[in-house]
């Protein structure tokens, strides 16, 4: 089988850029999906063809992947690899805070119209301009700020394609940019007065049941000679990324406790940027969204959400088929071939379901 290509160029959107950070350190046990806490059913009874999901965890194998999980309605129907290990997290870090950002506007602690100036953000000369700092905290959340500043963790190819300050006013042009979702982690907590790392684990892995997430072994990354504003660098399993996914999919509800209000998860995960017209793929809220009536869409089967991240990891979130599926491989051992095998193996798990 060979990948489409449109689904590989849209996954590829934001995988083109290379690895340039760590996460937390520290993992979990080398456990087999056996010891998973979450349920498990046969892949028929999730609609999904044995036999073909064996040509897929063989194929798993042979690229490398580290882990890889697919999820019915909160029920694991295929796992394969080390999914209780915790995995260097890039760009996947980004839906993390955006959820934590759902849970806190909903508490009143977040203002998604207050401007840069006015929350007195600025960042290391050359410091922001007065128009820069008319961007929102929303603008932020959809990369559409205009502000072209330096970032933290930023890759070469982010440096390479960066507009230049001031070609573009707030809320008119989509950029995918790390100065954005670097500078959310500081005002959510200057915000709020958490921790990104310590919130997420009170508010998201604990009430989920996450097994291997470590508080503990987070760490920011400071680049003082880019800018003020830190990345957040994660480490997180293959089961522990499923559980986000699920939440994601079950419209924010834990077993009867929504911990992420429906409206949040309705409005971050809908489209306000053309990342790419022609496949039919956006940008929400630190979401990328596949558009309903695309190409990815059409080849997909159905309108979702997702996120990659480093070149080497994939959540995907479909809620007509109440599946999620979760790609990981070792980013510290990486094989440069993934960015074909990566989408290809998508699609062998996609090509399984019985129709």
């Amino acid at each position: 089988m060979k990948p489409n290509t449109c689904v590989v160029l849209i996954l590829l959107f934001f995988l083109a850029l290379p690895f340039t950070y760590g996460g937390c350190s520290g993992g979990g046990s080398s456990s087999t999906h056996n010891n998973n806490s979450l349920p498990y059913i046969s892949p028929e009874e999730a609609g999904y063809s044995s036999e073909k999901l064996k040509e897929a965890e063989q194929f798993a194998k042979e690229i490398g992947c580290a882990a890889v999980m697919a999820v019915y309605d909160g029920k694991v129907f295929f796992a394969w690899g080390n999914i209780s290990k915790n995995f260097r997290c890039h760009s996947i870090r980004k839906p993390f805070l955006g959820a934590l950002y759902g849970i806190y506007l909903a508490k009143g602690d977040i203002n998604l119209d207050a401007t840069l100036e006015d929350l007195n953000i600025d960042d290391i000369p050359p410091s922001l301009t007065f128009e820069e700092k008319q961007a929102k905290v929303e603008h932020l959340l959809m990369s559409r700020s205009g502000v072209y500043h330096e970032a933290a963790a930023e890759p070469q190819g982010m440096i390479d394609t960066r507009p230049e300050r001031g070609s573009h006013p707030s809320d008119t042009f989509f950029f995918y940019n790390n100065w954005d979702f670097n500078t959310l982690g500081t005002i959510f907590e200057q915000e709020t007065g958490e921790g990104i790392f310590k919130a997420f684990k009170e508010h998201i892995a604990d009430v989920v049941g996450m097994d291997d997430f470590r508080i503990g072994n987070c760490k920011y990354r400071y680049e003082w000679g880019k800018s003020m504003h830190p990345a957040y660098p994660f480490k997180m399993s293959a089961r522990d990324l499923a559980r986000f996914g699920i939440l994601y999919q079950q419209l924010g509800n834990w077993e009867g406790n929504q911990i992420i209000p429906e409206a949040w998860i309705d409005e971050s995960t809908m489209a306000y940027s053309v990342a790419d017209e022609a496949a039919g793929m956006g940008y929400g809220y630190m979401w990328g969204i596949i558009v309903e009536g695309g190409e990815m869409e059409q080849e997909i089967g159905y309108p979702g959400f997702f996120h990659t991240g480093g070149g080497a990891q994939l959540l995907i979130i479909i809620p007509d088929l109440k599946l999620v599926i979760v790609e990981l491989f070792d980013t510290d051992v990486l094989d440069e071939n993934w960015d074909d095998a990566g989408p290809e193996l998508l699609l062998m798990i996609l090509d399984a379901r019985i129709d």
